[in-house]
């Protein structure tokens, strides 16, 4: 991997090597004067170099050592998810795991040779990344490079999700859409974890028993309202559900849409609504404020982080691509029939 010459005194260990030491006996990595990055281009993508990204107030410089894939990445190579003000205009990539290589001034959470791991509003699928210390989380002990590059965006949405926006709490009954996905697997094991009652929708036949594994009630999309009602629906599919979601809903239930991969318009009648005294509410991410992100943030440490100790969590990882396949990364994910994350490797 290249990086920058004004880090050259910081030596890495190669992906096989030992991922909580940041020194190793092995030479160097060869330095040059630029990063390299996943590069959005005419709608396409490639790897290209970039000028290395500098640590701001607060925020902290990552050698990134695995950079999930998400819908949102697949939306903004379509050109229909711009990213805020701030981040990087070409170069995808919302969350990150990897080591702290320089810290900007007044940041003083974490030290050089931290393991990290977080979200960004952008820029994470690359050799190096900033982010603020405040969205940093600690790597846990119990997870690789490749799991944690997995863990922030998911796990951070979906609990946000459940108990952030829908209230979800111990003995209700929760309804997972597309739970094969990244945030899907999250929320069903988050489910389980917090003693929810939880049934998953899940498309592909193959995938059902292993989704069923964690606990669940893994069902076909067709017909669900018929397994329900339901306190909190997690909708990951999109508009095509939402009426279905209100029949299957049980008085006072809440509906929390943050996927509409299969549609984003509908109709509805607003008097079952009503009838149910229910709430529809939808949620992202990516363009909250640097607050909202640090309360989430502090959340999954409090929260999600302990699961993977405990063994109630883990990172279901469908595939890995080295950085310069990312342009393959993206066809796996376009694909679909995925179980879990893709997840890049630097």
């Amino acid at each position: 991997m290249a990086l920058s010459k004004r880090y050259a005194h910081v030596r890495f260990l190669p992906l096989s090597g030992d991922p909580h030491n940041v020194e190793s006996d092995s030479p160097s990595r060869t330095i040059a004067a630029a990063m390299r990055a996943v590069t959005i281009r005419d709608g396409q993508i490639v790897v290209a170099e970039h000028p290395d990204p500098e640590p701001q107030d607060g925020q902290l410089l990552v050698r990134v050592r695995a950079a999930g894939l998400n819908g949102a990445d697949m939306m903004q190579l379509a050109g229909h998810y711009p990213p805020p003000a701030g981040a990087p205009a070409d170069i995808p990539g919302l969350e990150l795991a990897g080591e702290v290589v320089a810290c900007g001034r007044r940041a003083g959470r974490f030290e050089a040779g931290d393991r990290v791991m977080g979200i960004v509003a952008g820029g994470g699928q690359a050799e190096l990344a900033v982010i603020h210390e405040r969205t940093a989380m600690p790597v846990p002990e119990e997870l690789d490079w490749t799991a944690a590059g997995g863990v922030p965006e998911v796990f951070t949405t979906a609990h946000d999700a459940l108990f952030t926006q829908a209230g979800l709490t111990v003995g209700e009954r929760l309804l997972v859409h597309g739970a094969a996905g990244g945030v899907g697997m999250a929320a069903v094991q988050l489910g389980v974890m917090a003693g929810a009652r939880v049934t998953a929708t899940v498309r592909h036949e193959h995938a059902r028993g292993q989704i069923g594994a964690l606990g669940v009630k893994a069902i076909e999309p067709q017909g669900f309202a018929e397994a329900g009602p339901f306190d909190a629906i997690l909708e990951l599919v999109g508009a095509p559900n939402l009426a279905e979601n209100l029949q299957a809903l049980a008085t006072g239930g809440r509906i929390c849409v943050i996927g509409v991969g299969a549609g984003a318009t509908t109709e509805i009648d607003l008097r079952m609504l009503m009838g149910k005294r229910a709430r529809i509410h939808g949620s992202t991410l990516r363009a909250r404020s640097l607050e909202e992100k640090a309360m989430a943030a502090r959340l999954v440490e409090k929260m999600v982080l302990p699961g993977f100790a405990s063994g109630d969590l883990s990172v279901p990882v469908a595939a890995t691509f080295p950085l310069e396949q990312a342009a393959q990364a993206y066809e796996r994910f376009k694909a679909g029939k995925k179980l879990g994350k893709i997840v890049l490797t630097a």
